[in-house]
């Protein structure tokens, strides 16, 4: 039997309105975005965060696209306005990486190693301010935001070290007096495009083995989440001006689809990871295929967790329950199918309802403590839900 795992985004209202209230009395009434709320304004200040702000880099900020306002969806409030790039920012960055990896990919190994500690340092020094802009831009709550930042963190340890471990073989040749070397090299400007449910650590995982390579950067992040992007760009950009690094070595640029289209279509990216949905992954794949070009996909799952009879649902209702609500359920890994053994259906069946009754003090504004489950991204992603659990009980 399957049950579907899914639980009803709320939030407690009384508890809401006092804390929306305390942020409005805390904000400058001459503005309307939080970024001028004594509250949030510290650390987005410390971030580098205005409020408006240039949404392109190529080790000079510019734009000159749509501006847009970056949204806090667990109010529906505006945190900032971002400036994106046009598709002549776009070749303008796509030349200064191109130089910059005429540079980049002579210098050696463990030098390019020792610039992604450096960034993983930085990235050290603002975990907290980052994290919490990533909880307040995205909704996820703030032990995720934050470790977020930690994942990036440790691919550029990780990095450190595999920047002095490249190797290749040795091979026998047919000539005498000859052998055969393999050696790898880099590839080139890597086009990054993330989506919003992981705003940085995507880009770190990418990032930080694409510079230990001997790879530029050039990255697209999700249109909701711009600031996440344009934070994480400043903390990599000290790091850059610091060692007097070329423009182009990691080029941020905020937009839309129409972007993301050309990163595709780009003959001067030989790679593109891409994570998103399975939908426009697809199209993505067709497209830089079809100039074969390489591409990493990270997409959508119809993720099933299997129950037999012998299990210990000490451990396995824990397992489900997160499985299913951690980041709200806007996870590529969110358990999305439970597929339980007849003979304890019904035992299952009361433990997750206790375990979701359990959650309904801890639905609230991620930034609480006690709060396990902030808000979903977008109204449209709450319409998408709603239409899901009318879709559950017409099924019954």
């Amino acid at each position: 039997m399957i049950i579907p795992v899914l639980v009803r985004n709320f939030i407690n209202n009384k508890h809401y309105n006092i804390n929306l209230l305390s942020r409005r009395m805390a904000s400058n009434d001459s503005s309307k975005y939080l970024i001028s709320n004594s509250i949030y304004k510290p650390f987005l200040n410390q971030l580098g965060l205005e409020e408006e702000n240039l949404g392109v880099f190529d080790g000079k900020w510019f734009a000159n696209g749509q501006v847009i306002d970056s949204i806090n969806p667990s109010t529906n409030e505006p945190i900032a306005r971002v400036r994106q790039g046009s598709i002549e920012d776009y070749q303008r960055i796509v030349e200064s990486s191109s130089k910059a990896f005429q540079y980049w990919s002579n210098v050696p190994a463990p030098k390019r190693g020792d610039i992604v500690r450096q960034i993983g340092d930085e990235l050290r020094k603002n975990i907290q301010p980052l994290g919490k802009l990533i909880s307040m831009e995205m909704g996820k709550i703030l032990p995720e935001g934050v470790g977020e930042v930690q994942e990036f963190i440790d691919i550029c340890d990780y990095a450190v070290g595999l920047s002095r471990m490249y190797d290749g073989k040795v091979l026998p040749s047919e000539r005498s007096g000859h052998m055969l070397i393999e050696q790898w090299n880099p590839l080139g400007i890597i086009g990054i495009i993330t989506a919003f449910n992981f705003p940085c650590a995507v880009f770190g995982w990418n990032q930080a083995i694409s510079l230990a390579c001997g790879n530029v950067t050039l990255w697209k992040g999700a249109p909701t989440t711009p600031l996440t992007s344009i934070a994480t760009t400043k903390i990599v950009e000290r790091v850059l001006k610091h060692n007097n690094l070329p423009d182009g070595l990691s080029s941020l640029i905020c937009g839309g689809s129409d972007i993301g289209k050309l990163i595709s279509e780009d003959k001067r990216i030989p790679l593109v990871s891409f994570t998103g949905s399975t939908q426009i992954g697809k199209q993505v794949a067709q497209t830089v295929q079809s100039r074969f070009g390489k591409s990493i996909l990270e997409l959508g799952g119809n993720n099933a967790i299997i129950v037999m009879d012998d299990a210990d649902l000490t451990l396995a209702i824990p397992a489900i329950f997160f499985a299913a609500v951690g980041t709200a359920g806007q996870r590529c890994t969110t358990a999305r199918r439970l597929i339980v053994q007849e003979g304890i259906y019904d035992e299952v069946l009361i433990r997750l309802r206790h375990a979701y009754e359990q959650i309904e003090s801890r639905i609230g504004e991620p930034f609480e403590e006690n709060v396990l489950y902030g808000p979903l991204h977008t109204k449209h992603s709450v319409q998408l839900y709603e239409n899901a659990l009318e879709q559950i009980k017409h099924s019954l």
